[in-house]
């Protein structure tokens, strides 16, 4: 029996095992059964026995195992058990009719029957559309056989074309990498001319059609974007769906996207005529125009359709582009350049210069140059507009115009358009964003080079921008320098003078002394030169300018190698050693170049001790430049270390000049003691002879020498000896510590304290300092703990102790001791050691201080000695908060030390002259509420007995006190009350601002308190009106009562606490708190000075319908009253209405 016979015997329900083993041996490579070959072998009459007896097998399957038996499928597979064997056989059974049709379709012959091919095509169909989409073998095969249907044209091909192309367009959606799928999505878009796109049972495909705008995958490619472009082409209805979901979709497309999508209408236009053209000019193209005219430049889309339509402006070179943009802009944009509001006419005029010349092609050249003009004098008139972002706008676009049209303008309109930017613009007083557009945009021009010598006459009328007085117009200029110097339009030093330049150099910022440096780097280091013109060089500028020169040596890192530098740090060297004949090498400097033939020889040089100092501090700066290059390479830096450090002790001796010597011990600093050696040994000397008044600049180069060498220990022993050698004798820790050289030195504690302070303020000695460990930390911390009883003794006493350090050396020690304990809980603890010791110290100011605090008497003919006391407690107290406040913003302070530092708090202000520390206490306040801001959002309902809700309860109690306390001030010494209330103003401003964030109890409190004051104090001033005259309302916060007056000042310096003080005033008003018309009059008092203030509309408003509810109540009540209640009514009627028409 023959292939063709077996196989075809074996195609039925009774050997279907037969059926699936030649279904295997197809699929193996290795056996030579192939189907197509044993198809195309068939007779006709055999093909058509073959699939009757297919179409039977698969009839048969199905009715014994439907697709809904199926077990382990789709979506189910996870909830289904293993499929069982009849299912598996099923599956197996129905892949191969599905394999043996689709090659049927290969080898169909046109005059062929193929009804049982046709019946076989609609079951598997069938069984397709049942199963969810997938990516299982069966889906795929019979997918397949469903789009070659349609590709062979055949009966039915629109209803299996459909399907196909339905299961792409899922497929390509849920597939991890779709790129076949939209392939294939694209090959069966045809598929869609035989759909009707207004029937129903075509919503869904539409639906998907639409998706595909939302996806990247299909947006990025090709395939996708040709079958983007074609569906614009599909339906004429269906153009406005598309251009709404890409509108709606727009604020979430990157800018790539954007890009793409541009260029997917741009295509759609290309291809389309007839109607389908004018509604994708008329409903997407103009649509893009007027949004990229009218919408706000501040609107998240606006960039993203400017985008759009600058794609469009970029393809002028196509055909008829310039036709479609001259037909759409034209009723649209020459209106907007005139319209009143200036972002429409700045929108506007980005897009007038960006797609000039506007043109039709197939008018005649004179109508067509008639156009052209009318657009430069429109131009020209921008330039003219009113408004400064019009201007700029107008700037550059009339900087792309001269740029891209140079040769095509007539010279006279170039020269009128040139100086106006140069002569008009670059001067424009009234807008540095004009003055900064001008020279951003000239660059532009300088890309064209006709421009070049035209812009060499006029650009050097620009040199004094440079001492413009906005930063980012001096920065703008020398952008334009830059590019003049890169294009060679001119030589930079005739646009602006070298000594402008560098005069600008010595005193600008950061980022436009950068540029400088760029500007002037080849010319002050000429890299391609020697090194012996590079010091010339160096010389040349510091004769010049010295700041400017130690300015430029800062950024000269950024343009050349570390190896350069070191070049340039020995060659100063040698010049410093021919002033000294050191070394001397004569050459070095006697071969001068031309530029620099007047410089002085090193005989004059050495005696210009200016030079020399300049020279020096260059080299420190140069070697600071390059530290972590050198600490990479080791053999490096013991070149450059032992070449300076031969020269280093001469240098010392030569160059005695204060100025000198500061350079010279940054340079010691750099290398290590060894190299130094007569210097590094009398580092220490030096500063334990140091006088007590000593000058920072004095002793600050040696600290950092010392502990740059490693011996930041020698220096932290002398300076706790010192203070311990200052306490009183009976107070003297014993020391078991042994010093090998012993100098007989006085103790200074002052010098000791100066030195601490210049050893924790800066990173680098600091980070020295803390590496030492905790034990010679600890034991100054001790010792400095100790400096407490000489504070007490201060106080204690009325006449100073002769032998006892001063007040001022023991509150400095004092103050040291708590932030040397703040570094010391960051750095050095695990636990809390020393925070307990702040709190030990919290407890030492309540029962030591405290008291004396306390002893403060109003009465004048009290004896001035016994007052003499008060002001040093209060010192004490607000030294100590002021550590306290630190620890608690670095985020050091704990739940138990906040508890501790606000309880101090209260008993500072429960003091009799508590009041005098308001100003250190309310930081405190700020930072302990600051702490628990972020944790407002966790706990939504308020817990009576939660830690953060009775430490914030204490917070707003404390605030409420302290209002009370200069409340009272104010009324018992006005004169002293506002100097408090005017020194309280920072910390309230800070607290307030932490308030804000909280709406709910406790905190919400603290507006509560505000309120209460200010109408309280309000209403007093009201009650004691005699005449109606004096009834007026006030205008500004200096029209309220004093403390009204600097609360008000405060709480309108913000957005957001003015919102949160107007919601109070709602709060309040709405609970009926404020009862009577005097108080309801305060209020709108309040309100109207905001008012005046300008903030907050809607709030304001809605604080004034709560008034408007209560006053109304009292229009009957006080009809007949007295003349002064009357008024208030009235007074208080209108300001009402003036604030609800706002």
């Amino acid at each position: 029996m023959s292939k063709r016979e077996a196989f075809l015997e074996a195609t039925c329900k009774e050997n279907v095992e037969d059926f699936l083993r030649f279904i295997q041996l197809h699929k193996d490579k290795a056996e030579p059964f192939d189907v197509e070959e044993v198809l195309q072998e068939m007779p006709r009459e055999q093909r058509e026995a073959l699939w009757r007896r297919l179409a039977s097998l698969l009839r048969d399957i199905l009715l014994e195992f439907p697709p809904e038996r199926w077990e382990g499928r789709g979506e189910e597979e996870d909830m289904q058990e293993e499929p069982t064997a009849d299912s598996k056989h099923a599956v197996a059974v129905v892949d191969g009719v599905t394999l043996v049709s689709t090659v049927s379709l290969q080898v169909l012959q046109d005059d062929d029957p193929y009804s049982p091919l046709l019946e076989i095509t609609r079951r598997l169909h069938d069984v397709l559309v049942s199963l969810p989409v997938s990516e299982a073998p069966l889906q795929n095969h019979i997918h397949a056989l469903c789009e070659a249907w349609w590709k062979k044209g055949l009966q039915e091909k629109e209803r299996f074309g459909r399907t196909a192309f339905f299961v792409s367009l899922q497929k390509s959606f849920i597939l991890k990498k779709p790129g076949a799928e939209i392939q294939r999505v694209w090959r069966l878009h045809d598929v869609l001319l035989s759909l009707d796109y207004t029937s129903e049972e075509n919503k869904q495909i539409i639906d998907l059609l639409l998706q595909c705008f939302h996806r990247p995958a299909h947006i990025r490619n090709d395939d996708g974007k040709r079958f983007l472009v074609f569906l614009f082409s599909w339906n004429i209805n269906f153009i406005w769906v598309i251009h709404g979901t890409i509108k709606n979709q727009l604020e979430f497309y990157s800018k790539p996207m954007t890009t793409h999508i541009a260029e997917i209408y741009f295509r759609a236009w290309k291809k389309a005529s007839g109607e389908f053209l004018e509604k994708i000019e008329s409903l997407c193209i103009q649509d893009f125009m007027q949004n990229a005219i009218f919408l706000h430049r501040s609107s998240p889309v606006h960039s993203k359709v400017r985008q759009i339509v600058s794609y469009f402006h970029t393809r002028k070179d196509c055909r008829n582009v310039d036709k479609m943009l001259y037909n759409l802009y034209r009723p649209i944009l020459w209106k907007a350049l005139s319209a009143p509001n200036f972002e429409v006419r700045a929108n506007s005029t980005l897009l007038f210069t960006e797609a000039f010349p506007f043109y039709d092609p197939s008018e005649s050249n004179e109508k067509i140059d008639e156009n052209i003009q009318k657009q430069l004098d429109t131009a020209m008139n921008l330039l003219d507009d009113p408004h400064p972002t019009v201007r700029s706008n107008a700037t550059l676009g009339v900087c792309k115009i001269l740029a891209k049209c140079w040769e095509l303008l007539p010279p006279t309109i170039i020269t009128d358009f040139a100086k106006k930017l140069v002569a008009e613009l670059a001067a424009d007083s009234s807008s540095p964003d004009v003055r900064c557009s001008v020279f951003k945009c000239l660059t532009i021009v300088l890309d064209n080079a006709l421009s070049h010598p035209l812009l060499e006459k006029l650009l050097p009328t620009l040199k004094y921008s440079l001492h413009d007085n906005s930063e980012k117009v001096r920065i703008a200029f020398l952008d334009m320098l830059m590019k003049v110097k890169a294009v060679r339009a001119a030589k930079f030093w005739d646009v602006c003078n070298m000594d402008h330049l560098l005069a600008r150099l010595a005193i600008d910022s950061h980022s436009v002394s950068k540029r400088i440096v760029d500007l002037l780097f080849k010319s002050f280091f000429p890299v391609n030169e020697s090194e012996k013109e590079w010091c010339n060089r160096c010389i040349t500028l510091i004769q010049m300018n010295p700041m400017a020169a130690r300015k430029f040596y800062q950024f000269a890192y950024r343009h050349t190698a570390p190896t350069n530098i070191i070049k340039l740090m020995l060659a100063i060297r040698r010049v410093l050693n021919s002033c000294i004949q050191v070394d001397c090498d004569m050459t070095d400097i006697n071969d001068s170049n031309k530029e620099n033939s007047a410089q002085a020889s090193p005989a004059l040089l050495g005696k210009d001790m200016a030079i020399v100092s300049s020279l020096l501090e260059v080299v420190v700066i140069l070697w600071r430049s390059v530290s972590k290059a050198l600490k990479q390479n080791e053999e490096a830096q013991k070149y450059t270390c032992a070449k300076f450090g031969s020269v280093m002790s001469k240098y010392f001796q030569a160059f005695e000049d204060e100025r000198a010597t500061v350079p010279l011990i940054q340079l010691a600093s750099f290398m290590p003691p060894t190299a130094v050696p007569m210097f590094s040994c009398g580092v220490m000397s030096r500063l334990r002879r140091m006088d007590s008044g000593a000058a920072p600049t004095q002793y600050s180069q040696l600290l950092d020498c010392i502990c740059s060498w490693g011996q930041a220990a020698n220096i932290l022993e002398l300076i706790t000896d010192w203070l311990t050698d200052s306490l009183p004798k009976k107070d003297k820790a014993t020391s078991g510590r042994k010093v090998c050289i012993m100098e007989t030195v006085e103790a200074k504690p002052d010098l000791a304290l100066a030195y601490l302070e210049h050893l924790f303020s800066h990173t680098s000695t600091r980070e020295k300092v803390l590496a030492l460990g905790p034990k010679p930390l600890k034991q100054l911390h001790i010792v400095l703990g100790n400096w407490k009883l000489v504070l007490y003794s201060h106080l204690s006493s009325t006449t100073e102790h002769p032998k006892h350090a001063s007040v001022e050396t023991a509150l400095s020690a004092f103050k040291h001791h708590g932030r040397l304990g703040a570094h010391l809980q960051h750095n050095l603890s695990d636990g809390r050691d020393y925070l307990l010791s702040l709190e030990h110290v919290a407890a030492w100011v309540a029962d030591r201080v405290l008291p004396f605090l306390a002893k403060r008497s109003d009465d004048d003919s009290e004896d001035s000695e016994k007052s003499q006391p008060q002001p040093l407690a209060a010192e004490i107290t607000e030294s100590f908060l002021t550590v306290c406040r630190d620890v608690l913003l670095v985020g050091l302070g704990d739940e138990t030390f906040r508890g501790q530092i606000l309880h101090l708090c209260s008993l500072i202000l429960l003091s009799e002259a508590g009041y005098l520390c308001i100003p250190a206490v309310l930081p405190i306040l700020k930072e302990v509420a600051n702490s628990y801001a972020s944790e407002d959002s966790k706990e939504p309902e308020e817990n009576q007995e939660d830690p953060t809700t009775v430490i914030l309860g204490v917070v707003s109690n404390i605030f409420q006190k302290i209002i009370e306390l200069l409340a009272r001030r104010l009324r018992k010494d006005p004169e002293e009350g506002k100097q408090l209330c005017q020194s309280a103003v920072p910390g309230l401003t800070d607290f307030l601002q932490v308030a804000q964030l909280w709406d709910r109890a406790p905190l919400s409190g603290v507006f509560s308190t505000l309120f209460a004051v200010i109408v309280v104090e309000k209403r007093h001033l009201l009650q004691k009106i005699e005449h109606p005259e004096a009834v007026i309302i006030p205008e500004s916060v200096d029209d309220m009562p004093p403390l009204s007056r600097i609360l008000l000042s405060v709480i309108l310096k913000s957005q957001p606490v003015t919102r949160a003080f107007l919601a109070e005033v709602c709060t309040s008003v709405d609970s009926e708190a404020i009862g009577n018309l005097v108080e309801l009059a305060a209020v709108l008092h309040v309100l109207a000075v905001i008012k005046h203030a300008g903030q907050s509309k809607a709030g304001l408003k809605s604080a004034a319908v709560s008034v408007q509810q209560q006053l109304y109540k009292h229009a009957v009540t006080f009809a007949d009253s007295t003349d002064v209640q009357r008024v208030i009514y009235e007074s208080s009627v209108k300001t009402l209405n003036e604030i609800l028409h706002l």
